[in-house]
């Protein structure tokens, strides 16, 4: 059961994994080591309440589990609740303050708390004590970039890229940061180019599809735009960027009724809160 159920969360078919993991729980005496696997296809699947009541049950037993703890940290971030977030991490680097998937889980909620000198910080010491960490010079450039150091943020963007060209086939993320800091600046070629190698990579991500539907539009390929803002949609139907673009394509185009289906799909989901992604 356990076998089938770490098979199925490589594969990202995460709802086969959860019931996976559940099964061997049921017929397993001593189910505390299955249940962070649980949490974290859990999270992956976005089922994210539940993976929080997984992961306080597993921390009622192992309150010192700092995987436990960075993961809980994940999930609180995932659902808004920032100050929880950053409870659970501080918690788990008062145990191990050395622990550097909690520094780095901890500089993303400053990040996202705007905290940019705090995140900066802990991402400059992760990558002191390891040049090859490619998901610390990744923040390192969105932290440059939201300070406008933008020589310095590329060069980081570029480190990263680096390191995982051909050492890690699976990272996606740092193709569309890089892609999304470009759109930005007006270098909608290379843009494209990022993002769509983002894609290809990842193929589950809305994101990697929506910003290479974004750079297709702003190169003004607008019929080859929509297949890529539609498979975002797909992807993830809570996500209403892709909607919104999808709706000013398709009037550039004359597909009226297209567009306003697209806009009210837009209207509709913008009335939800906003998941971070």
């Amino acid at each position: 059961m356990l076998s089938r159920a770490q098979a199925a969360y490589q594969e990202r078919r995460y709802a086969d994994a959860i019931g996976g993991f559940r099964q061997a729980i049921v017929a397993c005496p001593d189910d505390q080591p299955l249940l962070l696997p649980l949490a974290q296809a859990q999270l992956m699947a976005q089922r994210l309440e539940d993976s929080r009541e997984t992961l306080e049950t597993m921390l009622l037993g192992q309150p010192l589990n700092l995987d436990g703890l960075k993961l809980l940290g994940d999930v609180e971030y995932l659902l808004g609740r920032e100050a929880e977030a950053q409870a659970a991490l501080l918690r788990a680097l008062r145990i191990d303050p050395l622990h550097k998937p909690s520094l780095y889980a901890l500089g993303r909620v400053y990040y996202q708390q705007n905290r940019i000198d705090d995140s900066l910080a802990l991402f400059l010491k992760l990558t002191a004590e390891d040049a090859r960490d490619f998901r610390a010079h990744d923040n390192l450039a969105l932290c440059y970039a939201a300070l406008q150091r933008d020589t310095d943020a590329v060069r980081h963007f570029m480190k990263a890229l680096d390191l995982v060209y051909k050492a890690h086939p699976e990272y996606d993320v740092v193709y569309a940061n890089f892609a999304n800091f470009l759109l930005d600046r007006s270098q909608f070629e290379q843009a494209f180019q990022l993002a769509a190698t983002a894609a290809e990579r990842n193929p589950n991500s809305a994101r990697n599809f929506f910003l290479t539907g974004k750079a297709l539009v702003k190169l003004e390929k607008l019929e080859l735009s929509v297949r890529w803002l539609k498979e975002a949609g797909a992807l993830d139907p809570s996500y209403t960027e892709p909607h919104y673009w999808l709706a000013q394509v398709y009037r550039k185009l004359g597909r009226r009724d297209e567009a306003k289906r697209e806009l009210e799909i837009f209207r509709e989901l913008s009335k939800a809160p906003k998941m971070k992604r």
